[in-house]
């Protein structure tokens, strides 16, 4: 049966900064309802180890996102399941969001903190070995390569963290790069180089993944300067060449970068009046935890003083609650 579910804030996405504007949203009162099609914490929970969160040296991905989660049901927003299949506007300017099985929500400001995809490397061979030694998620999927030979692609954080991290299981790791150096932190590039189980392949790229029944048995690769071609033995690769912003739900044309990241000002308000970004859906520098959670910050209080105004324009007083949660007897009363 569908149905319709009225609020002041809808915040799509429950990563960090879905959680972090959760919080937020709690602590300033506001009707949110915070919405997540699987567990709490996003990409949080595909981290083994977390180092570079102001305050905890060292913290389990999962254990941060069961603490975030905590911390934002403490001041009343939890998680809601939903799988937000689109976000649309209403002929009043107030935001659909429609979930699988009928649910809509509604409400007069949305934070779109849905976080991205691991991107594809679009070779032969990556859709067909696809959960058969192709992997994107080291944590997930490591233990099964215990004393073998695996590849890891990509030059950046994700890449050089987690090459690293699968020494721990694997008994070599060839970290592919198409470059001659990586674009990952100078810290984690110094863990990955002075670790005795990896080695870098520079300026490479894979050309195509084989196997046979039994899964990965090898990747042909090119190298990019000569053009020379060779056949690399592995039994397993762990894709991490970047993210896709999952901003395919919003029906109405946004700003975006040509990545696809969506463009805001210093205030996370994107060129929808009423919509926000936070965390991995905007176009910025870096895309960390801390950076997901600053944005969602700024966020959220935007979003509350967007409702405000609204409320003043109105003449209604309240904060904005009648666009939200008195959005049903406002239309009983709108004329015919």
């Amino acid at each position: 049966m569908d149905t319709i579910e009225d609020h002041e804030l809808i915040i799509v996405g429950a990563g960090p900064a879905g959680l972090c504007a959760a919080l937020y949203a709690g602590r300033s009162e506001l009707d949110a309802v915070l919405l997540e099609r699987g567990a709490p914490g996003g990409q949080l929970l595909l981290t083994e180890l977390v180092d570079d969160y102001p305050g905890l040296e060292e913290v389990g991905g999962m254990e941060l996102a069961r603490l975030m989660a905590e911390h934002a049901e403490k001041f009343g927003v939890e998680a809601s399941y939903a799988d937000v299949e689109s976000l649309e506007r209403d002929g009043r300017g107030r935001f659909l969001v429609k979930a699988a099985g009928g649910a809509t929500y509604r409400a007069p400001a949305v934070v779109l903190t849905a976080g991205g995809t691991p991107r594809r490397l679009g070779t032969p061979g990556e859709e067909a070995f696809r959960g058969k030694g192709v992997s994107y998620c080291a944590i997930c999927d490591g233990a099964f390569f215990k004393g073998e030979t695996i590849a890891v692609v990509g030059g950046g954080d994700s890449a050089v963290e987690e090459g690293e991290f699968l020494t721990r299981y694997a008994e070599k790791v060839h970290v592919i790069h198409r470059r001659d150096a990586f674009r990952a932190q100078a810290v984690l590039q110094e863990r990955l180089l002075r670790n005795p189980k990896a080695e870098v392949i520079w300026n490479t790229v894979v050309e195509e993944i084989r196997g046979d029944d039994s899964g990965v048995t090898s990747l042909a690769l090119r190298d990019v300067e000569t053009g020379e071609t060779s056949e690399l033995p592995v039994t397993g690769v762990f894709i991490f060449i970047g993210f896709e912003p999952n901003t395919g739900l919003l029906a109405e044309h946004v700003e975006h970068d040509a990545g696809g990241y969506l463009l805001t000002d210093r205030d996370m308000r994107t060129s929808i009046p009423g919509l926000f970004a936070a965390g991995d859906v905007r176009s910025q520098l870096v895309r960390q935890i801390t950076t997901a959670v600053g944005d969602a910050t700024t966020a959220v209080f935007a979003a509350e003083k967007y409702l405000v105004d609204l409320a003043e324009k109105s003449g209604s007083g309240d904060g904005g609650a009648s666009d939200g949660r008195d959005a049903e007897a406002e239309e009983a009363a709108a004329p015919a």
